[in-house]
């Protein structure tokens, strides 16, 4: 069994996937800005360390992540400003993976979405296009990395129940929180997942059957 940290450890999908792999055998360690969220996250099996991401250094995250077996990006500003979005989406996240790099921990799981790609279509001057950019940029830093990198890249979020069940496409670019979870921790103990970019909705593939075809 393997030591996880997760970043942005309090969020929906974060708290899920880490119900998950502490139910599998696996210790996480949870890094939240706030400790009144303590008692939630280790209501979900993990074990809280408290940080505020926007204010760590590159040092900063070496130490974080040092020791553990695989690191889990899961953090986000979750919309406000530009300037937030861009420091943790962003800057926060390109830290992160360089801290990996520094703290000699090879496997990376970057939660991201769907649309994070060089031509992802948002105009320059829509609220959203800060948040489509940082995405773009953390994922495309963690791919030139040379670490054992898996990128989940899930449409539209919703906390519909989840299916255990994902596709490439579906009738709506939609998915459950639960279902990224899902994907998130079978990617964990996945290593041959490392190096792919997992782009999905909702849809009828068993996780471990999508997981395995999109990587070979």
């Amino acid at each position: 069994m393997s030591n996880v940290i997760v970043f942005g450890g309090h969020g929906k999908v974060a708290l899920l996937a880490t119900r998950i792999l502490s139910d599998r055998g696996h210790s996480v360690t949870s890094v939240i800005r706030d400790a009144d969220q303590s008692d939630e996250v280790r209501a979900h099996g993990g074990e809280p360390r408290v940080a505020d991401i926007q204010q760590q250094s590159l040092s900063d995250f070496a130490d974080l992540v040092r020791g553990h077996d695989a690191v889990v990006w899961s953090a986000g500003a979750g919309g406000g400003s530009a300037d937030r979005t861009w420091a943790i989406d962003r800057d926060a996240a390109v830290l992160s993976v360089q801290g990996a790099q520094q703290a000699g921990v090879d496997r990376y799981v970057m939660v991201s979405w769907a649309g994070s790609q060089l031509d992802h279509g948002v105009p320059q001057d829509q609220d959203f296009f800060a948040y489509a950019q940082s995405k773009m940029i953390a994922d495309a830093v963690l791919r030139d990395s040379g670490l054992q990198w898996t990128i989940v890249a899930p449409s539209t979020l919703t906390d519909d129940d989840p299916t255990g069940s994902v596709d490439w496409d579906g009738s709506a670019a939609e998915v459950s929180r639960g279902d990224v979870a899902h994907v998130v921790a079978d990617v964990v103990e996945t290593p041959g997942t490392a190096g792919n970019t997992f782009r999905f909705n909702g849809g009828s593939t068993p996780v471990a059957d999508f997981l395995r075809a999109d990587a070979s």
